[in-house]
């Protein structure tokens, strides 16, 4: 007997297929997804028992890219084996946890686990979207506490302002928008962003309609929910010993206890004076908590049942106190207005050596961002499911525990920095001059060295300024900030609020980070702790954080308002220009011969692309000249009476072959080295001889023909009329000797090597 059952709709112009009952059957519930041919798994198991010791639910959402899904095979040559999650693997898990997360009984701790894996994808629809319809459906039958479903689209936007819903990878290429919007039915609830410039008004239009157009998804789910019985919830009430569900009575007793002296303390301490530091904050928080502690303990409370009210209890209820304050008395714990950005600075150049440095503080958030640039061939590579290429731009986000005054092991970045880094790596990115512009390959680094309160957008504003201060020409700056919102349980009360910090950031707030340059929005990312936001709070939200982003330009702008004229002179000079593309394998000599040697002789890095594209990097100016001269000597094309002075590179009976630029020879017949009739040519030349040739002739093959005839630098040569032959005979061979002229072809490999196209 099989449970089976399969769910399509025409979405967008593709059909949308869902199926239950086949796959992982031993999971919670589990669902494969298609869209076109890409077609994604999602399972989900909840424990059945719930973790102790612990304020928050705990959920993990993964999200898994098989190489087979492409049809690719690892270009490592000793790992086959798909390793630890790509950069982007990692943030589509993200971005999925963010859409899913503010549905779930927060006061849960029964752990739940979330996977996703591509099993196919075609290479035109993305499998983002289809992996967040996926993870829906999954969850709407799992019988999981969950105010689904959601739906997911992503927006594009083509030159004439028109947006295109889930555009292919091709139609993707030239947007000007890249826009993923997921919400329930009536509210969006994430939002990712990429943008160029994109005004705010249009950027409300395009995530309304992302809103309308994910609809369908979530009416064909509804009809999976309500055909499918829900998966038996975990856990058995029946099974509870007597002395459990006393346990759990005496639990709730001492929260009650525990709540109602909160509800009458909390206020008094928390609003007692103006708390401008986030330490000062944390001391308030943990007055609380040693009051209710001492509290609870003269009400005869256990040590573990006093540690249980105040975990699950005392963040929540400042949280409310907090949102309460901003509701009702439009009072902040550090007494800002709901508009007010706290203290800003900028400064650049702080470091001698780099290639470029800034310092960017906002309150107590405070990031130092570092450029260092570097050849073509330092991009990096790119492999995964979505196919391989490379990339020149980077930014790089890490986050100490100093950071935050904590004092934990150093593990290197998890997905948090990930996810923070690439933030600020695409709102930077529009601005980033192209590489015909600027050759260089960029990598930014921010380091936090003090975080309260989005220090992605803070690492936005340094990375903006380190860049103008390398030297990097990007189109504007660019500045970050981080929105935050106060509401209650049903909404009908709220307020948005400007560069929110800690105690900001809890149960009816959101994370609404929004970066750009003066004339538009370049990135957007949206979390919310509520069933999801209104569209008059979107446009709200947006048009305060225009105002926010503007003021923090003006600080930027003081600092540096435009980018350096110069590189920083312990930077890598970089030296650009196009050969023949078929002068290439010239340029790189049989086995990389001559590359090699330019590269040995001239201490530089020299990167060649396809097209004929020539990039020469190095530190010392002469030595890249001499290269950059080499490489264009090389790869010259020659003309009919042009003049060389070159070394003479060997002598044959019936000639001399003189070196016309590094790699490129041609043949003076012995009929042309002199005004009188030269017997032999070892008799006038030797082998190093420097003499002047102009170019008589280039037959058919590409092969150059000389004279020293009519040249006055030959003149002191002649003079005594040295090598002349007396009589009649000799100087009257054959043109090109035979056989000689076709070795002299292939052993110079100027005209016959075609094997080779890449160095």
């Amino acid at each position: 007997m099989t449970n089976e059952k399969t769910f399509s709709i025409e979405w967008l112009g593709r059909e949308l297929t869902i199926q239950t009952g086949k796959l992982a059957k031993q999971a919670t519930a589990a669902v494969t997804a298609r869209y076109g041919d890409t077609v994604v798994l999602a399972t989900v198991v909840a424990s059945k028992t719930e973790r102790e010791g612990i304020d928050y639910f705990p959920l993990m959402v993964d999200f898994e890219e098989k190489l087979y899904a492409a049809g690719i095979i690892k270009g490592s040559r000793w790992i086959k084996r798909e390793g630890r999650p790509t950069d982007e693997a990692i943030l589509t898990g993200r971005m999925i946890d963010r859409s899913i997360r503010p549905l779930f009984n927060d006061n849960e701790r029964k752990e739940v686990q979330v996977i996703i894996s591509v099993l196919s994808a075609d290479g035109e629809n993305d499998f983002d979207i289809v992996s967040m319809v996926a993870a829906s459906a999954v969850l709407s039958i799992s019988g999981i506490d969950w105010k689904g479903p959601i739906g997911g689209v992503r927006v594009g936007m083509d030159e004439k302002g028109e947006f295109i819903f889930n555009p292919t990878y091709e139609q993707r290429e030239n947007s000007k928008l890249d826009l993923i919007v997921s919400s329930t039915k009536e509210k969006v609830l994430m939002i990712e962003a990429g943008g160029d410039e994109v005004k705010e008004d249009k950027m409300f239009e395009a995530i309304m309609a992302g809103h309308k157009a994910q609809q369908p998804v979530i009416e064909l789910i509804e009809k999976i929910k309500n055909e499918i019985p829900a998966a038996e919830a975990s856990g058995d009430a029946s099974l509870r010993d007597e002395n459990e569900i006393e346990a759990e009575k005496e639990k709730e007793e001492v929260f009650a206890k525990a709540k109602e002296w909160l509800d009458k303390n909390i206020e008094g301490i928390l609003f007692n004076k103006e708390y401008y530091t986030k330490g000062e904050r944390k001391m308030a928080v943990g007055a609380i908590k040693d009051g209710l502690d001492k509290y609870l303990f003269e009400q005869g409370v256990g040590k573990d049942l006093r540690a249980k009210a105040k975990i699950a209890l005392v963040e929540k209820s400042v949280e409310a106190a907090v949102t309460e304050g901003i509701l009702k008395n439009k009072k902040r714990v550090d007494g800002r207005a709901l508009n007010e950005i706290r203290s800003l600075s900028a400064e650049v150049s702080l470091l001698p050596r780099t290639h470029g440095s800034s310092l960017f503080s906002r309150g107590e958030t405070q990031v130092m961002s570092i450029i260092t640039l570097g050849a073509p061939g330092l991009e990096q590579s790119l492999e995964g499911i979505e196919g391989t290429g490379t990339k020149r731009f980077m930014h790089h986000y890490n986050f100490p525990p100093f950071s935050v005054g904590e004092a934990r092991p150093m593990r290197g970045p998890g997905r948090r920095d990930i996810g923070h880094g690439a933030l600020a790596e695409k709102a930077l990115s529009p601005m980033i001059p192209s590489k015909d512009d600027f050759p260089y390959t960029i990598r930014v680094v921010s380091e936090t060295l003090g975080s309260n309160g989005s220090s992605s957008m803070a690492s936005t504003c340094a990375a903006s300024l380190s860049l103008m201060d390398a030297g990097v020409p990007i189109k504007k700056a660019v500045a970050g900030i981080a929105m935050g919102l106060a509401s209650n349980d049903d909404m009908s009360e709220w307020e948005v609020l400007t560069d929110i910090q800690d105690l900001e950031d809890g149960k009816g707030g959101m994370d609404f980070k929004i970066a750009g340059t003066k004339d538009g929005i370049t990135a957007i990312q949206l979390d919310t702790k509520t069933l999801g936001i209104t569209d008059e709070i979107i446009k709200k939200t947006l048009n305060q954080g225009l105002e926010a982003r503007l003021e923090i330009l003006k600080v930027m702008d003081g600092a540096i308002s435009r980018t350096r004229p110069e590189l920083s002179p312990y930077a890598p000079q970089i030296i650009s220009f196009k050969i023949d593309p078929e002068k290439i394998r010239d340029v790189i000599g049989p086995g990389g011969k001559m590359i090699n040697k330019i590269i040995e002789e001239t201490e530089v890095s020299i990167d060649i692309e396809d097209d004929g594209s020539v990039f020469i990097c190095g530190t010392n100016t002469e030595k890249s000249k001499k290269a950059e001269e080499w490489v264009k000597n090389i790869a010259r094309k020659f003309e009919v009476g042009e003049i060389f002075t070159g070394r003479v590179a060997r002598i044959l009976d019936f000639g001399a072959f003189v070196e016309l630029t590094p790699g490129n020879d041609g043949m003076v017949h012995v009929s042309q080295l002199a005004p009188y009739r030269v017997g032999n040519p070892s008799d006038l030349l030797k082998e190093g001889d420097i003499v002047t040739v102009k170019i008589k002739e280039i037959d058919d093959k590409g092969r150059i023909n000389l004279t020293m005839l009519g040249l006055k630098e030959n003149e002191n040569l002649w003079k005594d009329e040295k090598g002349k032959q007396e009589g009649n005979g000799g100087g009257g061979r054959p043109r090109f000797g035979g056989g000689d002229r076709e070795r002299f072809n292939n052993n110079s490999g100027r005209f016959n090597n075609k094997s080779r196209r890449r160095y």
